[in-house]
């Protein structure tokens, strides 16, 4: 954890070189603001249009995380009927497969035909993101657990119930924090996706207008607005796994 920390300040130069770069360029290239604004001119932008900003960015918030619990309880609920029931792990697991290569952009309108311009389509959406990587990483994170203390449990008389709850899914917390992680990035960009159904409200809708008024600017903010939340999800799974799964990090410590 601390040698991460001490070597957080080179990608945060290398972003600071690179937001300096930009702004020379574009100020000697000339290039107008609606076109490409220097970094400047997005977070001035930022500053003064906060108050228009911020609901729409608290309402992108509680989207991403309601589709984010419900879409992790889904994924790590399947994969473990998957896990402790082989049949229908066979039966279903490339059907899953099969799911993810359905764009969401283009099952969007259709969930708007059938359920509405509500807030289930948008949680769908947001629970089609999230769901298949903790799935996935779970089942991967159950096939770790170590062979002989699997053998040593059930010479002890473990049941099937007793090797799942205290050996194999202890051993698998690092593969679903994985998974985590990754549906915590995802969670946002679903959820800016389904606002583009037709919400009232959110980072999705506010970029939607400033694109279509040529603010450029705006659409920045939403933008970095966007990676900055995706981040902080990010940083709570990851502070959550170091306080869950500590053997995991001793190293690091």
């Amino acid at each position: 954890m601390k040698t991460s920390l001490k070597r957080g300040w080179r990608p945060a130069l290398v972003l600071l070189l690179l937001f300096i770069l930009w702004e020379i360029i574009v100020k000697v290239a000339e290039v107008p603001d609606w076109l490409l604004p220097p970094p400047s001119k997005i977070g001035s932008e930022a500053i003064i249009g906060w108050g228009n900003f911020s609901p729409h960015l608290l309402s992108t918030t509680k989207l991403a995380l309601l589709g984010l619990l419900i879409g992790s309880c889904i994924g790590l609920v399947t994969a473990i009927i998957l896990h402790l029931i082989p049949f229908i792990r066979e039966s279903v697991y490339p059907l899953l497969i099969l799911s993810q290569n359905v764009p969401i952009i283009v099952l969007a309108p259709l969930l708007v035909i059938w359920f509405g311009f509500g807030l289930l389509p948008k949680i769908i959406v947001i629970t089609l993101v999230c769901f298949f990587p903790i799935t996935v990483a779970a089942l991967d994170g159950f096939k770790q657990t170590a062979p002989e203390l699997t053998h040593y449990m059930k010479m002890a008389g473990a049941t099937k119930s007793q090797l799942f709850w205290k050996l194999e899914f202890p051993y698998a917390l690092p593969s679903i924090f994985s998974g985590l992680k990754i549906s915590a990035t995802y969670s946002v960009m679903g959820a800016v996706i389904s606002e583009w159904l037709g919400a009232k409200g959110g980072i999705g809708v506010y970029m939607t207008l400033s694109s279509s008024s040529f603010r450029t600017d705006r659409v920045f903010v939403a933008i970095f607005a966007i990676m900055i939340l995706s981040l902080i999800f990010f940083g709570m799974i990851k502070l959550a796994e170091n306080r869950l799964v500590r053997w995991q990090n001793k190293g690091d410590e």
